[in-house]
Parts: C-alpha cells; sequence; structure tokens
C-alpha cells in the first residue's frame, strides 16, 4: 500500500473513563488478584472511602512527591511483606509512577538500577508486571497509559526512567471527578504538563497517523479547559476536558515519543526541586520558538506547529507566534514563575543543555537542536 507509512501502537489493557466510573474500582481490582498494595498521594485520607471499599486485604504506601530510586526499593519491600499480588496506584503522575515501578519490580526482581535507563545498568524487563490499576487523581502526565514510570537518582542529579510495554498498567480508570479536589496550582502545573504532551508528539520525527488524532484532540480540550479548571476548580466541564487532554496526551506520547522540552525539565527536575509541569510550561514556548529558528522552510513540522496554533487559539488565521503568544498568556493566568524562582541559574544552563542534548526525551524532536540552542532556551525560561 504505498503512502502508509508502518508504526505500532500500545496502551493500557483496559481504559475506562467517565464521571463516577471510580465506583468500578473495587470490581476491577477484584478480578485481577487478592492482596493490594495501593499507592497514594500523601494525604490518604483523601480518597479514604474508596480505597475503603476495595474489598481485598490493602497496604497503603503514601508518596510525599517525585518518587526516588530509594522510594521505589522501599516500595517492592514493602509489597512483599504485604504478598501483594496486584498494585493500584490512586494519586497524581508521581503515584502512577512509583506503582508502575513496583509492579514491574514485583514480577522481574532485582534493584531499580538494573533496569534504569541512562544512570543504571539498562536491563530489559523480561516478565510482565504483575496487574497494574492506575487510577489518575490530578490531570497532567498520562501515566496511567504510558510504558514508562520516572524515577529521580539524588546520587546522580537525574531522572530516568523504567521502560518496556511490560510495564503498561493493566486497567487505566480515568474519572476526572477525582480531579476537582486539586488546587490551582496543582491544576496548572498538572495541565501544562498535558498540554506539552500533546504538542511534543504532535511534531515528534515518531508522529504516526493515530497518535495524530489524539494529540490534535489533547489540544482542543486544552484550549477549551486549562484556563477555566485553574480559575474554577469546580467546573466540571474543564475537568471532564483536561481529564481527556491528559488521557490523550499519555497515550500520544507512549506511541511517538516526546522532544526537547521534556528533555530539558527531565534534567531540570533532577538539579533542582521544579514540579515537572512548570518546567515543561516555563520551557515550551522559548523551545517552540528554537525549534522554528532551526527549521528549515517548508519543513512539514513548521505546519504542525501552525496547526496547534490555530487548536489552541481557535483562529484559523493563526501563526506560531500567535500559539506562543496563547501559551504565554496562559503562563501569566495560570500564575506560574519562571525558572529561575526555584533558585537555577544562568551558570547552571550549560550543563543541563548538554545533558538535555543526550536524554532520550530530546531524541523525538523534530529538529537537532544544538547544545547553545538548548542553552538559550533555559536562559529564557528563567
Amino acid at each position: 500500500m504505498s503512502g502508509v507509512t508502518g508504526f505500532e501502537f500500545a496502551t493500557a489493557g483496559r481504559v475506562v473513563v467517565g464521571p463516577g466510573r471510580a465506583a468500578e474500582l473495587p470490581a476491577l481490582v477484584a478480578g485481577l488478584g487478592t492482596r493490594a498494595l495501593v499507592c497514594t498521594g500523601a494525604h490518604p485520607q483523601r480518597h479514604e472511602g474508596l480505597l475503603a471499599a476495595l474489598g481485598v486485604p490493602t497496604s497503603v504506601l503514601p508518596v510525599g512527591g517525585e518518587p526516588t530510586v530509594d522510594d521505589a526499593r522501599a516500595a517492592v519491600q514493602a509489597a512483599r511483606a504485604h504478598r501483594a499480588d496486584v498494585v493500584v496506584a490512586v494519586g497524581g503522575g508521581s503515584v502512577i509512577d512509583l506503582g508502575k515501578a513496583v509492579a514491574a519490580l514485583l514480577a522481574n526482581g532485582g534493584d531499580p538500577l538494573d533496569h534504569l535507563e541512562v544512570v543504571g545498568r539498562g536491563q530489559p524487563l523480561t516478565r510482565p508486571s504483575v496487574p497494574c490499576v492506575a487510577v489518575p487523581t490530578t490531570a497532567g502526565t498520562g501515566a496511567e497509559v504510558t510504558a514508562n514510570a520516572v524515577l529521580a537518582s539524588p546520587a546522580h542529579g537525574l531522572k530516568a526512567s523504567l521502560r518496556s510495554p511490560l510495564m503498561l498498567p493493566r486497567v487505566a480508570l480515568v474519572d476526572p471527578l477525582l480531579t476537582v479536589g486539586c488546587p490551582p496550582a496543582v491544576t496548572a502545573s498538572s495541565g501544562l504538563d498535558a498540554l506539552t504532551q500533546c504538542l511534543e508528539p504532535f511534531v515528534s520525527v515518531r508522529a504516526n497517523p493515530l497518535t495524530d488524532g489524539l494529540a490534535r484532540e489533547g489540544l482542543r480540550h486544552a484550549a477549551s479547559g486549562l484556563r477555566r479548571a485553574y480559575a474554577d476548580g469546580g467546573d466540571l466541564a474543564a475537568r471532564g476536558h483536561m481529564a481527556l487532554c491528559s488521557l490523550f496526551g499519555g497515550l500520544a506520547l507512549a506511541n511517538a515519543k516526546l522532544g526537547a522540552v521534556h528533555g530539558l525539565a527531565g534534567v531540570v527536575g533532577g538539579r533542582r526541586a521544579v514540579p515537572h509541569g512548570l518546567a515543561c510550561a516555563a520551557l515550551l514556548a522559548p523551545v517552540v520558538e528554537a525549534t522554528v529558528r532551526a527549521l528549515d522552510a517548508g519543513a512539514p513540522a513548521l505546519a504542525r506547529y501552525e496547526e496547534a496554533a490555530r487548536l489552541l487559539t481557535g483562529r484559523p488565521d493563526a501563526t506560531v507566534a500567535d500559539g506562543v503568544d496563547w501559551i504565554r498568556e496562559t503562563l501569566f493566568l495560570l500564575d506560574v514563575p519562571g525558572l529561575g524562582a526555584y533558585g537555577l541559574r544562568a551558570e547552571d544552563a550549560d550543563g543541563i543543555a548538554a545533558a538535555a542534548a543526550r536524554a532520550s526525551s530530546t531524541q523525538g524532536h523534530p529538529v537537532a537542536l544544538s547544545t547553545p540552542d538548548l542553552r538559550d532556551a533555559l536562559l529564557a525560561a528563567l
């Protein structure tokens, strides 16, 4: 068949979406295991009713922040002590990443560093994870449908991933009502991450017709919901838009890769306590501008950036510059600070840019940005 480029697509074994569908969690878990390790946020009481109804013996593990290699080790020990045969992750991207890492390590054994990319030995996972049910309570990372788990390694000053299709959750349960309690700052951080995770796969060198459709819809939902969800956390329609934006972004990035925004954000987050979504938000406009300058006239990615600008602004005549203006206006409306607010300094830029140029995410970017390009984008985000 001429004109058809081969591609693959993989996602969670089952995706369950809709307001109120969190009530189905006990039945979903019952079909997968008999003893559950439950990873949840730092305040498990927020989901006390949901967790109390699981119907199987549970051990609850609060996750206080972005997980580290040591957190993963401790969580695996807790799971083994409980004799867990199913992992339930109810929380944001950090919680779900830790849950996926635990499920993979329970099945494959060894230490996280045996399998971690970049800072570890990168040994492939060979056995399917124990069943994992991912229930997002923020609309951001799309981790419920991705095949990796990000862990920080403070000893290396980096974040890196366990990565394998064998890590895909058995069930992704997306109920936008669970995001209603997110405070504005979390709504901003997670929502801007979701937006970025729709835009980067859309312009990626590995984009395909299936991910294109998901990314387009994700961008439309971001335009409809992001500002509204921040302004009024009880706006259920806006929360629904962002839940879909996050889900579609996760589906797209898992199958078409990301880009230099995430390449830089991953390194930044390994060196400073910067919320991942806010790092992506601060870097997004400068990276888009650097990319447009680096692309040849007529490059397909230019048309993609223009289409994204039309989707975000709702204007059929929008240019890339209009799209960048929309992003910057959104950062202002959502009160997003520059990276300098987190202690990042200009003298850090060279080292971060050099590491970001080698990052896995950066390899999906539509054009190879030089280290000086990356450095200048980072400086613009301070």
